[in-house]
């Protein structure tokens, strides 16, 4: 048999190799539920190579080395096997087309010489799953080797056992990027990555900057999805009950870890972590035991004790419901994700089967949701009470038929005593401005987004429901808020409801004032000589990608930033969405503490916020720390 032969031979085995893999694994993704729309959305398929090349490889990006790498031996790949194709399957066996085969060969060989060095370095990342992973560049490499040889070698030259040699390097390969895909290998990450770009379950996060916000009717690609309850949609308790594209997702985990790297919960030491989590789901779909995991564990909970199956409960036979309660949904997994998952979507879904179906909360958290039902409070409040602390400012109550330019709505932190310093200096910065303004008083109750994060779908739809009829009554031409929490609930999961309103954050804001010449502060002389960071609400920066108007604010002030390593998008969480603090889930240390120990390896001496969580959750460290306070509070400090 020619060389051309037994490669033409290879190809097609190889061919047969993808097909079987792509049935296989598809037969466990269709397990799953039909998508949100119904359909598949075919046309999707063509949209892959700009998501590939625009939207996944700008996350890729941020890791250069990777970034060149990947490029190499994926793209190497991707070209050598479509040369090949094209010069052996369509029989063509040009040189010419052989040359461009050992190009991307050459490129392939280099890129897994890179993937290897990176793998065995002394400081190889501890995120990064081994086992079969550090087998893959030597199995690529094989490949590559082996194509580029049986390209070079002249056919005159070649004898039957180099053809054989050649012929195995590329079919221990191919049986990687196959056979091995279809059993859960490695290599399914590259099937179901690249149909995972196309059937992506949020199909807004490829939409143009700023073409979600053009249309009324959008999903923004942060806002949590509304199940339908009257379908009895409560959530998700089995990995069958997942959505199909869901569990095409997880099977497009790489393993890189990285999730695991900006997870504070993983990072303080409680029983979560992303990356395992993904892979736990994995072994639901297809059923079996993590005993095969070889990644870092989830903290407290050794590998291997746990399995499952597709029809089989996932929490206490696949997972800890402690995992699922560790979240704080601060999102710093999906925006680290170089394969795009939504881990805080699939964690959400199962919290609402704990909670709707079980009801089974944690710590206070039973306690906060019959608060918000029975008062319209989490804390049980007495809403007439929300805003006791402006009696004084001469703060107006929002009325029907009486119009306002702003509506300040101060959420539940109002009943806070350290929250209400917060507001009381942004009131006072209003007063400055001569902003026609008004609050919504006893009328106003809570946004439902504790309960939202909590599971409870039911209490959330009933207390968006609620104040939608109150925001409805009042002529507003915005909404003005200082907690981001309340922000990202109005702004962008109201929408799904009905309720559509432009809100705004206090800082972008007051941002605006000093630009339009409405305020003049000063340079905050208490301040001065002092070293000042600021720290970005997880709610602020990565749900609704507000980073420069706080930064900008406090400059106007005299104040330069000092800022953390983790900062902007991909900051620190402070420990204090998702619930988090209801469900206290213990750790081998505080989030918090974890977030004031990057202050302080700064040396800030302040730590600025813009979120009465953030606030709330850096004051709670114990010992020496730096001064927290609110941007509205250094400006008002500025304007005095």
């Amino acid at each position: 048999m020619s060389p051309a032969m037994v490669i033409t031979a290879l190809l097609w085995v190889s061919v047969a190799g993808l097909a079987f893999a792509l049935s296989r694994r598809a037969a466990y993704w269709r397990l799953g539920r039909a998508s949100a729309s119904g359909a598949y959305g075919w046309i999707n398929l063509f949209a892959i190579p700009k998501r590939y090349f625009v939207d996944l490889h700008h996350v890729v990006a941020r890791d250069p080395y990777i970034a060149r790498t990947h490029v190499a031996t994926a793209g190497g790949a991707i070209a050598a096997f479509a040369l090949v194709f094209i010069n052996y399957g369509l029989a063509i066996y040009s040189p010419w087309f052989d040359k461009l085969i050992f190009l991307a060969a050459l490129a392939m060989l280099t890129g897994t010489v890179f993937v290897w060095r990176r793998r065995h370095a002394k400081n190889v990342p501890a995120r990064l799953s081994r086992g079969p992973w550090n087998a893959l560049p030597w199995l690529l490499g094989s490949f590559a080797l082996g194509l580029l040889l049986f390209v070079t070698v002249p056919a005159s030259a070649m004898s039957a056992g180099l053809a054989v040699v050649f012929a195995l390097l590329i079919a221990a390969g191919a049986f990687a990027m196959t056979i091995g895909a279809a059993r859960g290998g490695p290599m399914k990450h590259a099937l179901a990555g690249l149909l995972h770009l196309a059937f992506h379950p949020r199909q807004e996060r490829f939409r143009a900057p700023g073409e979600a916000r053009a249309s009324a009717d959008a999903t923004p690609p942060t806002a949590l999805k509304l199940p339908a309850l009257d379908a009895n949609e409560y959530g998700v308790g089995k990995p069958v009950e997942f959505r199909w594209n869901q569990l095409l997702s997880f099977d497009a985990c790489v393993q890189c870890g990285k999730c695991e790297a900006a997870c504070p919960a993983f990072a303080a030491g409680q029983p979560l972590n992303p990356k395992k989590l993904i892979q736990d789901l994995v072994t639901g779909m297809v059923g079996g035991s993590d005993a095969g995991y070889a990644g870092s564990p989830t903290p407290g909970i050794a590998v291997g004790k746990h399995g499952g199956d597709p029809q089989r409960p996932i929490v206490s036979s696949l997972i800890e419901a402690d995992t699922l309660w560790s979240c704080t949904t601060c999102r710093a997994c999906v925006q680290e994700c170089p394969m795009l998952i939504e881990h805080v979507d699939a964690i959400v879904d199962m919290r609402r089967n704990q909670t709707l179906v079980h009801g089974d909360v944690p710590g206070k958290g039973a306690e906060v949701l019959a608060n918000l039902r029975e008062t319209g409070s989490a804390g049980g409040y007495d809403v007439a009470a929300r805003y006791d602390w402006a009696v004084d400012l001469n703060a107006p109550t929002a009325q029907p038929g009486k119009p306002v330019d702003v509506l300040l709505v101060a959420g539940e932190g109002a009943f806070d005593m350290r929250y209400q310093r917060t507001l009381r200096a942004l009131v006072k910065v209003l007063n400055r401005a001569g902003v026609d303004y008004a609050v919504l008083g006893g009328a106003e109750t809570d946004t439902g987004d504790v309960a939202r994060r909590l599971g409870d779908e039911a209490t959330f739809q009933l207390m968006a429901k609620r104040l939608i009829g109150t925001l409805d009554r009042m002529s507003f031409k915005q909404i003005v808020t200082a907690d981001p929490h309340v922000m990202h609930s109005l702004r962008n999961e109201y929408r799904a409801l009905g309720g559509r309103y432009p809100v705004q954050h206090h800082t972008s804001f007051i941002a605006e004032l000093v630009a339009q010449g409405k305020l003049s502060p000063k340079a905050a002389a208490a301040l001065s000589g002092k070293r000042v960071t600021y720290h970005d609400p997880c709610y602020l920066g990565r749900y609704n990608s507000e980073t420069d108007a706080p930064r900008k604010l406090l400059k106007s002030i005299g104040i330069k930033v000092v800022e953390m390593e983790r900062n902007g998008m991909r900051a620190r969480c402070c420990g204090g969405g998702g619930g988090a603090p209801l469900t206290d889930i213990p750790g081998k240390q505080r989030i918090p503490d974890i977030r004031i120990a990057d202050a302080r390896a700064i040396g800030a001496e302040v730590v600025a916020v813009g979120c009465p969580n953030c606030t709330a959750m850096l004051e709670g460290v114990v010992g020496p720390r730096p001064e927290v306070l609110d941007v509205a509070e250094l400006v008002a400090s500025a304007l005095e």
